[in-house]
């Protein structure tokens, strides 16, 4: 049995039996070797099993129905934060050379492999790694700015950086077993972000009057108020 067949297996028998939760005693249960190959041959960075892996691949109808773990609260994922660096390592050391599909991608592997990526860093991000946490939030970042430049759907976030980051890093804690954790970051920035206001940073070395000026050319401080106003 190979990884695909496993798959098409677990499939058939979630058609046949239909149940409301699946869970890794579910599988035990009722696809037993499926299970033993799984633990035998799909293993996550950290040595886990990699049930990213088997949801992703799975049916998309019965992945809202997978149940590994509670959800963490904000107040546990905080007490938790640890600095494990073999740990970060392992994940780094796999897909260093691959960081570059944050920044741009050239074809469906790429698309994939940032997902993928994503998924290591945002399973270590969950436990309280706090390199992990710093990490994948960069790299997001990155593909946040390119969405709010190249998406009408993200555009309104344009100004709110510290809402951005909030919004990131609770993204990270809550993800579950859903498929593409991509997908499913860009479609809680478009739902939050539905009536905000976008707002423009502005530089003082904006170029105004068709290049004639200089924005800081146009700061001026009130006599009466003392206040800065940029004209």
């Amino acid at each position: 049995m190979n990884f695909n067949q496993a798959i098409q297996k677990l499939n058939k028998i979630l058609s046949e039996k239909q149940p409301e939760k699946i869970t890794r005693s579910w599988i035990v249960k009722n696809a037993p070797d499926v299970y033993r190959f799984i633990w035998k041959n799909v293993r996550a960075e950290t040595g886990e099993i990699d049930w990213d892996r088997v949801t992703i691949s799975m049916n998309r109808r019965f992945q809202k129905r997978w149940i590994y773990r509670k959800r963490l609260t904000k107040s546990k994922w905080k007490a938790r934060l640890y600095e494990d660096q073999k740990e970060f390592e392992k994940v780094m050391e796999k897909y260093k050379d691959r960081l570059y599909t944050f920044l741009s991608f050239n074809n469906e592997d790429d698309w994939s492999m940032r997902d993928q990526i994503s998924i290591a860093f945002v399973r270590i991000a969950q436990k309280g790694n706090t390199l992990a946490i710093r990490e994948i939030t960069n790299l997001l970042r990155f593909t946040i700015d390119f969405w709010i430049d190249h998406s009408y759907r993200i555009y309104n976030w344009r100004g709110y950086e510290s809402e951005i980051q909030e919004q990131l890093k609770d993204c990270i804690r809550r993800y579950r077993f859903t498929g593409s954790f991509i997908g499913y970051l860009f479609k809680t920035l478009e739902y939050r972000g539905r009536g905000l206001r976008p707002l423009r940073a502005y530089s003082l070395d904006d170029q105004l009057f068709f290049g004639e000026k200089r924005r800081v050319e146009n700061v001026v401080k009130d006599a009466e108020t003392g206040k800065i106003r940029i004209y």
